[in-house]
């Protein structure tokens, strides 16, 4: 083996065994947790809240510190890490409105490919891709569904959500079903059984709720997270034991060493309880904090345990990335925009991933460029950062730079003249939000301070 590959992780803080290829296809898990705060895992720093579980699964696997998804709400950013494509090239850039809109069923998703590979594959919790039966879960590539159409729910069982036409509500392949309990809890089963059930290698989706608002957690969970008063850090601790519940289970049937996991968040937090830090921005925002997450993948035999890798990625690589891992076929009609992971963290590969990422929504856009960072307001300008010497995004660097500005404003654009316009767009009330969040902190700057955990 060459050894000019490995001198090109000095730096990375990443080494990796690279051993023979199990004899079984692995099975895959997607973990996704729901306006998750950057900061708010006992692995990304947090010495309040409590998460011993994800804290396991990041010891044991590879940690990414410069992961992003593609849009900074629920639902574009859904759709981005189930086609492993931008949504701005389906017209997908806000939140699907309830039911006439959602994915373009003419995208191929994660779930199709690893049905065409012969896996079983099964999602549970938090759809957000549309409401109409051509978009449903178990005819966009999922054999089994445990969860709801919309973008939240309360976590307990009630009238009010759990009605005959509500989104809302709970429901099993198109039935609906009355569960006890905490909701995230009622997820975390069903996902169990599925998975000690199965006898076909399987690929499950465990899109949880949690900690998306309502924040409605136990006292129970609440006293646990280290936060008695918390119900946001109540809900974070009650995702976290049940994810401790998938590990043990896996452990028990003998599946987890041949189980690749993924874990990271839709989009960063919003609620005052939650931290970003020390990203600026929150959910909503085209600032690090409002797309940038923890990202987490574990694949025993594969990766080595407590990794850090700090090249730019992407939650669009989840996709080729899993299916290249089963032998699986990534050859479709419209062409992916992720990549394959595994070569980089092996060495195989050097550079990074994606050395630019794109976003836009209405009326802001943003391109990544290295660790430049610029984003545009139409009708206002736009702001240059460099994240290397300003990873909070407190100093715009625009008037500074100019030629480097009108640079990645002509990347930008060029991005942009690829992609669809927008099929929809958010409520004006939101979009006006997102708009005068970004001018305020053009103007003003916004320094990014860590929150006081309460």
């Amino acid at each position: 083996m060459k050894r000019g590959w490995l001198s090109g992780l000095i730096g990375l803080g990443l080494s990796v065994s690279v051993l023979a290829a199990p004899e079984k296809r692995p099975n895959v898990l997607v973990i996704l947790a729901d306006d998750l705060g950057y900061h708010d895992l006992g692995f990304q720093g947090s010495t309040t809240i409590k998460t011993p579980n994800l804290d396991w699964l990041a010891s044991q696997g590879v940690r990414f510190t410069d992961a992003h998804v593609t849009g900074s709400t629920c639902s574009p950013s859904r759709a981005g890490f189930i086609t492993g494509r931008y949504p701005h090239r389906f017209g997908y850039e806000a939140n699907c409105p309830p039911k006439d809109k959602g994915l373009d069923v003419n995208e191929r998703t994660i779930g199709q490919a690893f049905q065409e590979a012969g896996y079983r594959t099964a999602v549970f919790g938090k759809w957000h891709l549309g409401d109409l039966p051509e978009r449903y879960p178990t005819v966009r590539g999922f054999d089994v569904f445990y969860g709801l159409r919309e973008g939240g729910r309360s976590y307990w069982y009630n009238k009010k959500d759990d009605r005959p036409g509500s989104a809302r509500a709970a429901e099993h392949n198109g039935k609906l079903v009355k569960f006890d309990g905490h909701f995230t809890d009622w997820l975390g089963k069903n996902a169990i059984h599925f998975m000690k059930e199965t006898k076909k290698p399987f690929f499950v989706y465990l899109s949880f709720t949690a900690p998306h608002g309502p924040l409605q957690s136990t006292k129970e969970d609440m006293q646990a997270s280290g936060l008695p008063r918390n119900r946001y850090a109540g809900l974070i601790y009650g995702m976290d034991r049940n994810v401790g519940y998938v590990i043990e289970a896996l452990k028990k049937s003998g599946k987890l060493d041949n189980t690749m996991i993924w874990f990271f968040s839709d989009n960063g937090g919003i609620v005052r309880q939650s931290s970003n830090a020390p990203l600026s921005g929150i959910k909503g925002t085209f600032f690090e904090g409002g797309h940038r997450v923890p990202f987490v993948l574990y694949w025993k035999g594969h990766l080595t345990p407590g990794s850090v890798y700090n090249k730019m990625v992407s939650s669009m690589d989840v996709f080729p990335t899993s299916i290249t891992a089963i032998g699986g076929s990534l050859k479709q009609e419209r062409p992916l925009d992720g990549v394959d992971l595994i070569p980089y963290l092996t060495g195989k590969k050097t550079g990074a991933p994606h050395e630019t990422l794109c976003w836009r929504k209405c009326p802001i856009a943003t391109i990544r460029h290295g660790e430049w960072k610029l984003i545009r307001v139409d009708g206002y300008g736009s702001a240059l950062y460099n994240l290397k010497d300003d990873l909070g995004e407190n100093h715009d660097l625009s008037k500074k730079l100019p030629e480097k500005t009108a640079q990645l404003e002509k990347e930008l654009k060029t991005w942009e003249s690829t992609k669809k316009e927008a099929l929809w767009h958010e409520q004006k009330r939101w979009q006006v939000w997102r708009y005068n969040y970004h001018v305020s902190k053009f103007k003003k700057g916004q320094p990014s301070k860590k929150k006081k955990e309460k």
